[in-house]
């Protein structure tokens, strides 16, 4: 049973590292954060689409590497 949620683990691991690095960087500087304000939270829409998929992977994946690890942890 260790070694399959270590298996696990480690696909986790991996999913959701190349899920985090597949998506889109936030920052857009000084100026982004003053002029673009206002269309970061109501103009588009990251919700849908790849960006939105890539974040709830990223966030699933981050839960089952959190709950495997104190799985694993509380075994051995």
């Amino acid at each position: 049973m260790s070694i399959a949620l270590k298996i696990i683990l480690a696909i986790s691991s991996v999913v959701l590292i190349i899920s985090i690095l597949l998506q889109s960087s936030n920052s857009d500087g000084l100026s982004g954060s003053i002029g673009g304000g206002a269309e970061q939270l109501f103009g588009k829409k990251k919700s849908q689409g790849y960006e939105g998929i890539l974040s709830k992977i990223s966030t699933v994946t981050a839960v089952l590497f959190i709950v495997l690890s104190l799985a694993l942890v509380a075994i051995e």
